[in-house]
């Protein structure tokens, strides 16, 4: 990335900015978030393509869409996402292209619901009725480059799903290896999420100071609260911390 990732400038450069490395997934650390995060680019800077590219089909976006359409689902069936757009206006951060939503899907938490932890979430979230099969951890906003911009939390009419504590959402993004079967998207979505580990946990922080706040016992349908938490990310700023 850096500026040369939001220019999308040709893979040698790209090569080089990251050492010329191309890791496998499994590196570690944000060292290894970062060189992967570099090489996903690079990769499509030497294909001239963008992010999502393929997932469009070479189509122009199409507002309120599904890509892809039922979703992409991770081999091991833990996570799930899907990019979609809303209309002009109606996006808060107007250069937005679009943003990822990612769920965790019921094998990752379905035992810890009974959790001190989680018991104490519900009943802050007003001990929802409802017992979907997904979790929503938190969306990715995208420029037009393809260049994550920002992290957000929704509440749950948006997904029409729930949310797991902040602590459990924690974990299960750190431990996160996707494969979908869209390897770029799945690269910068977990590189991005390890790179901002700490912009997350602030995140989950003011996502329950929101819900908290909220006086009535129908926080989670309240159609005036959309985004209940959102991060400005800068990962040019990330990388040089840990290049």
């Amino acid at each position: 990335m850096r500026s040369e990732v939001r220019r999308q400038v040709r893979a040698q450069e790209l090569s080089r900015v990251s050492g010329g490395r191309r890791l496998e997934k499994g590196s570690s650390g944000e060292s290894g978030a970062g060189s992967l995060l570099l090489s996903a680019y690079a990769a499509l800077a030497g294909r001239g393509a963008h992010l999502f590219g393929d997932l469009l089909e070479g189509q122009a976006l199409r507002q309120w869409e599904h890509y892809p359409q039922d979703d992409a689902t991770d081999a091991s069936g833990g996570y799930q996402w899907f990019y979609h757009s809303h209309s002009p206006e109606d996006r808060q951060e107007t250069a937005e292209h679009g943003h990822i939503h990612l769920f965790a899907r019921r094998p990752l938490w379905g035992r810890r619901l009974r959790s001190r932890a989680e018991k104490e979430f519900s009943q802050l979230c007003g001990l929802p009725r409802a017992n979907p099969n997904t979790r929503h951890l938190l969306a990715i906003g995208f420029d037009a480059k393809g260049v994550p911009m920002s992290l957000f939390t929704v509440n749950s009419w948006v997904t029409g799903d729930l949310m797991l504590s902040g602590d459990l959402t924690l974990e299960v993004l750190a431990s996160m290896r996707l494969d979908t079967g869209h390897p770029e998207i799945d690269t910068v979505i977990e590189s991005t999420v390890h790179l901002c580990m700490p912009e997350i946990s602030e995140l989950m922080r003011a996502r329950d100071r929101a819900l908290a706040a909220h006086a009535g016992p129908d926080r989670l349908e309240d159609r005036s609260r959309e985004r209940l938490s959102q991060i400005r990310i800068d990962l040019d700023t990330k990388l040089e911390g840990v290049a």
